[in-house]
């Protein structure tokens, strides 16, 4: 290597496995991962801390880093004044959430890049996101010197002010009050009213923008539509899921969603596409095709599952975190199409597919660039072509493999292979949710590589008062697993192990998500407020040196659901497998803790509003035992059943649901219950359906 290839500066993030983080490795400015070093650091030199948060397919992130932290006159005014510390969010979800909540407690409105500036002992006392480098500049070089000057016992005084609010419990911080009220009919009315009140009528999704998929407001729909049969409901529902399978925000090529659309009409994507959003897509489509079946919903699903073993698979068996949303230094251009790079790939087919896919001359986008998306179903667009749908089905497919071949042939957009534990249950929960809909061996067979592949890598072994438990890591990359694990990796686990064994009859991994369970309850749970802290208990100093200024608690469904609520849904359900009522009552009861927002703000709120459905009913317990088991187990998979446990044997089993119960009359048995109160035994699904 010539003297020339050698980086100009190293700092202390090529130690780290975190691609976001080694991007930032040979910038000037004097970076510290988040940790010990640099906080101690801090302390000695009485220095401020510079805390800049991030990710890898951060576009914004890209720009501030090229413009400011590669510049070697601003970096050397922040190693001047500031420790600096840069941290992956997505790796530290537990910083991340702290000083996002610092710089919205200032006034300002969260996002990627976060700047958050702190005292030596961690506190925060300014923030922002993207700053431009003239800007960046003089505020770095005003807070450098009035910190070090006149200013210090100020921004001291303001940086304690904001801890207090910090350190102050979601509940009181949102004034939520516990409610004594179980759930009721007349309050889900008013729930589902203030959820409908938001919708966009006319492009699908809610009404705003730039507009995110949000798969549990979609999920709590199909839950509502199972429960009221709601006609308008499932409009909205369907209306919603044809225009994101429809627009930009859908990949028309190669398959899988990008991360959110800017405009109302999922036109136009933030190109980066993440491993979470596609798992939870993945479930919310095949669930949709189990209540209203639809040849769209289906193609989705098989198109994004390509999509993730094509891109996003480790040889390992994990899943990669994210592609990136630039190549080539521009955003969206491995996406994007010219009317003359079409015909090139096309041909004499290039009219036919530019009418299909909604492409100009001029372009329908900017720069003369076309964003591939559709505008109305096959059957239409074979009307008015004057062919058969079959014939459309036909083409399409064609067009789609040769423009995907064409574009292989481009510059790839960065890769996030960082693979980490939530993410890629989420994922596991989608292909979970897909083999049930589609009993599709391949998605199985995905789905088990990826469970093993996380109990041999991400799984620990954690001592409490000389009981050894089960842990689980954060993070996994170069072989190494690392970080331990949040309420976030344990509640996404526990969820998508349930749902394996429900498909599989595989009694090991329901015994994990107990054994995992049992750890969240040693070390994450408050049994002042009956809700779980998003860090565990070693937190306050566990060898990573990285104490928090709060423990925060995460009870707010966002792109990804609450881990709080994600837990109170696998407390019900593992109750019900295992007849342990203490986890059934607890689920109860965390749901009480919140149910008054719930029901005032339940866009915000959905995957509990799903708990709340579910608890408005019993829930069914189903066991299927016999030599049929795995034929009747797909049967009654196919249906759409939210609110319902399957448990199943070929022969005997001592998990509690199973045990006890035979094959009656030497057929294979259908046992139905609610409440531990059971119908008589049948023999077919249909009977079975027939119970519920």
């Amino acid at each position: 290597m010539s003297s020339a290839s050698q980086p100009t500066h190293t700092n202390r993030l090529s130690q780290e496995t975190s691609p976001y983080l080694l991007q930032h490795a040979h910038n000037p400015v004097d970076w510290y991962p988040w940790g010990e070093e640099a906080l101690q650091l801090a302390k000695v030199e009485q220095k401020p801390i510079l805390v800049s948060i991030g990710y890898a397919a951060c576009h914004w992130c890209h720009v501030m880093e090229r413009e400011s932290f590669e510049n070697p006159h601003i970096a050397q005014v922040m190693n001047k004044y500031f420790v600096c510390i840069k941290v992956d969010r997505e790796e530290r979800p537990d910083v991340d959430q702290v000083y996002m909540d610092a710089i919205q407690a200032m006034g300002v409105q969260g996002g990627w890049p976060l700047n958050v500036f702190l005292n030596p002992e961690a506190k925060p006392f300014y923030g922002g996101t993207y700053f431009p480098p003239k800007n960046w500049e003089q505020l770095l070089t005003s807070i450098g010197q009035g910190y070090a000057g006149q200013y210090r016992q100020e921004l001291d005084a303001s940086a304690q002010q904001f801890t207090q609010v910090l350190q102050t419990s979601e509940l009181e911080k949102y004034r939520i009050p516990a409610t004594t009220e179980g759930v009721s009919d007349e309050q889900f009315k008013l729930l589902v009213y203030n959820v409908v009140a938001k919708f966009d009528r006319e492009l699908g999704g809610i009404d705003r923008t730039p507009k995110f998929p949000m798969p549990a407001i979609w999920q709590f729909l199909l839950r509502t539509h199972a429960l009221s049969g709601s006609a308008p409901i499932l409009r909205q529902l369907e209306l919603t899921l044809r225009e994101m399978a429809w627009g930009g925000l859908y990949d028309q090529v190669g398959g899988g969603f990008a991360r959110y659309s800017v405009d109302a009409e999922w036109l136009v994507p933030h190109f980066e596409k993440m491993l979470y959003d596609n798992g939870q897509l993945i479930s919310l489509y095949a669930q949709a095709y189990q209540a209203a079946p639809n040849d769209l919903y289906r193609q989705v699903v098989y198109d994004t599952i390509g999509f993730v073993q094509r891109e996003l698979t480790s040889p390992e068996g994990g899943f990669y975190s994210a592609l990136d949303a630039d190549s080539e230094g521009e955003e969206g251009k491995f996406y994007v199409w010219t009317r003359e790079e079409l015909q090139q790939a096309l041909g004499d087919e290039e009219a036919l597919a530019s009418d299909y896919y909604n492409c100009t001359g001029l372009g329908n986008w900017e720069h003369g660039l076309n964003i591939l998306h559709r505008a109305e179903t096959d059957a239409e667009f074979a009307r008015r072509h004057l062919l058969t749908p079959d014939v459309v089905a036909e083409l399409v497919q064609g067009w789609q493999r040769k423009l995907l071949a064409a574009r292989e042939q481009r510059p790839h957009p960065g890769l996030d292979d960082k693979v980490l534990t939530a993410w890629n249950a989420l994922m596991l929960q989608g292909l979970t949710d897909a083999y049930r809909a589609f009993a599709d061996p391949d998605f199985l067979a995905l789905a088990e590589r990826n469970a093993v592949f996380l109990r041999d890598n991400l799984t620990c072994k954690r001592h409490f008062m000389g009981v050894a438990q089960v842990g689980l890591f954060r993070s996994f990359k170069h072989g190494r697993a690392s970080i331990d694990g949040f309420l976030e990796d344990y509640a996404l686990v526990i969820q998508a192990l349930i749902s394996l064994y429900e498909v599989t009859f595989v009694a090991e991994w329901l015994n994990l998500a107990k054994e995992l369970t049992e750890t969240t309850l040693t070390h994450f749970f408050d049994p002042t407020e009956n809700l779980f802290f998003f860090t565990d208990a070693d937190t306050a100093d566990n060898g990573r040196g990285s104490q928090l200024i709060a423990r925060k608690k995460e009870l707010f469904d966002n792109v990804i659901p609450a881990s709080n609520s994600v837990m109170a849904h696998n407390l019900h359900r593992l109750g019900l497998h295992l007849e342990n009522s203490q986890y059934t009552e607890l689920a109860a009861t965390m749901l009480r803790q919140v149910q008054e927002l719930v029901v005032q703000e339940p866009q915000n709120m959905a995957n509990w509003a799903s708990l709340y459905a579910n608890l408005l009913r019993p829930t069914a317990e189903i066991a299927v035992v016999g030599s049929q088991v795995e034929e009747f187990r797909r049967d009654i998979s196919h249906h759409y059943l939210p609110n319902v446990v399957l448990a199943g044997t070929a022969s005997v089993s001592s998990l509690p649901l199973l045990a006890g119960r035979e094959a009656r009359a030497g057929a294979t048995t259908i046992y139905v219950c609610f409440n531990r109160t059971c119908h008589q035994p049948v023999h077919s699904v249909a009977e079975a359906l027939a119970q519920l």
